[in-house]
C-alpha cells in the first residue's frame, strides 16, 4: 500500500514513522503547507516527501491520514473523500459543530471509508473495561470516573485556538464514556476554574475542570481534566457497577501516591505525555486503519461519533458558560 500523510508537526511524523514500519505499506509520502517541514521530516524518517497538498493528493495514495492544524480537517477531508482515497483524520474532524455537519452533510452516502482518530477506543485497557460491560461482569453500572489531568499547560498561542478544555481535552474522556458504557449522554453539568497561567483566561478558557454526565440510562459519570497535574500524565477511567469494576491507567506508570501506611509506591517512572501513554494504541489504531483502507473492515469510529463527543463537549462548554445544566440534545444544530 502506498499511504500518505497530510501535517508533519510530532503526531504526524510519529504517524508517518508507525506507517512506515508496517510489512503491508510499500511506501509512504508526506505533505505540509510548509514544504521545509514536510522536507525535514522525509529526510529524517526515509520517506518520500510531496512539494505541496495537490502533489500529495497526485501521488496514487491507497490512503490518507490527517494530522494538519484543525482548520485545514475539513478540506482534507472532503478532498480525499472525492478522490475516492480511503481517509484517517485526527480529531476533530472540524472546529466547531457546523463545520462537522457540513463534512458529514458532504460525505454521507459516499462508499469511501473515513476514520476519525479517537486513540483510546484501542487501548487495551480501555478495550478490556468495554468487554467487561458489554459481557454483563460487571452487572448494571451506576458510575464512571474519567480523569484527564496534563501535568503542564501547552503554550498560550495554542490554548487560544484550542476550542478550550472540554472540546480539545475532554472530548476524549466522552468519547471513550460512550463507548465502554455503550450509552449515550443526555444531559451535563461542568464547572471550571483558573488558578494558572493568565493566557487561560485571556482566551476565554480553565485550566482545570469538572463535568457529571448523565447518561440515558441514569448511569452517572464524573470527568475531571487539568492542565497542572504536577505528578504527571494521569488518564484513568473506573467503570463501576453492581456486580464488580475496572480500572483503566492503573498500571506501574500511574502518577499516584498512597500516604495509607505500609503500601508501597509505584515504580514509575509516571507517563510524561499522551505521546507515550498511548504509543500502542496509536499503532493499533493506524494497523486498523491499513484494514479499513484494503477494504476488509468497516471504519470503526467514523464522523458521526466523533460529532456525538462534540455535542457532550459544546454541552459542558454552554453549561460552564451559564452555570446550569445542559440538555445534550439542546446544542444539536
Amino acid at each position: 500500500m502506498r499511504l500518505g500523510l497530510a501535517g508533519t508537526g510530532r503526531i504526524g511524523t510519529s504517524h508517518a514513522e508507525t506507517l512506515k514500519s508496517f510489512d503491508e505499506v510499500s511506501s509512504v509520502i508526506v505533505g505540509d503547507v510548509d514544504a521545509g517541514r514536510a522536507q525535514a521530516a522525509a529526510a529524517k524518517l526515509g520517506v518520500e516527501a510531496a512539494v505541496d497538498i495537490p502533489s500529495l493528493f497526485a501521488s496514487s495514495l491507497d490512503g490518507l491520514v490527517i494530522a494538519a492544524a484543525t482548520d485545514a480537517h475539513p478540506e482534507l477531508i472532503l478532498r480525499a473523500v472525492d478522490a475516492g482515497i480511503p481517509v484517517f483524520c485526527e480529531k476533530p474532524v472540524a472546529a466547531d459543530i457546523p463545520g462537522t455537519l457540513a463534512v458529514i452533510d458532504k460525505i454521507t452516502g459516499s462508499d469511501v471509508p473515513v476514520q476519525i482518530g479517537f486513540q483510546r477506543r484501542f487501548d487495551a485497557g480501555y478495550a478490556a473495561a468495554q468487554a467487561a460491560v458489554a459481557s454483563g461482569e460487571l452487572g448494571w453500572l451506576h458510575t464512571l470516573r474519567a480523569t484527564t489531568l496534563d501535568p503542564a499547560p501547552p503554550p498560550a498561542e495554542y490554548v487560544a485556538h484550542s476550542g478550550g478544555l472540554f472540546r480539545d481535552c475532554g472530548v476524549h474522556d466522552f468519547d471513550v464514556v460512550r463507548f465502554v458504557s455503550g450509552r449515550e449522554v443526555v444531559e451535563v453539568y461542568a464547572v471550571g476554574a483558573n488558578k494558572g497561567e493568565r493566557f487561560f483566561v485571556d482566551a476565554g478558557d480553565v485550566d482545570t475542570a469538572a463535568a457529571t454526565l448523565t447518561l440515558d440510562d441514569g448511569t452517572l459519570a464524573v470527568v475531571s481534566l487539568t492542565r497542572y497535574n504536577g505528578a504527571g500524565y494521569d488518564v484513568r477511567l473506573e467503570v463501576l457497577g453492581s456486580a464488580g469494576n475496572a480500572v483503566v491507567g492503573l498500571d506501574d506508570r500511574a502518577p499516584l501516591t498512597s500516604v495509607e501506611p505500609g503500601v508501597q509506591p509505584l515504580p514509575g517512572p509516571a507517563y510524561p505525555g499522551f505521546m507515550e501513554r498511548f504509543r500502542p494504541a496509536y499503532v493499533s489504531e493506524l494497523k486498523t486503519f491499513l484494514e479499513v483502507a484494503a477494504g476488509r473492515a468497516p471504519s470503526p469510529c467514523g464522523a458521526a461519533d466523533a460529532l456525538e463527543a462534540f455535542y457532550i463537549a459544546e454541552a459542558c462548554e454552554v453549561s460552564r458558560r451559564e452555570r446550569r445544566p445542559v440538555r445534550v440534545d439542546d446544542v444539536r444544530a
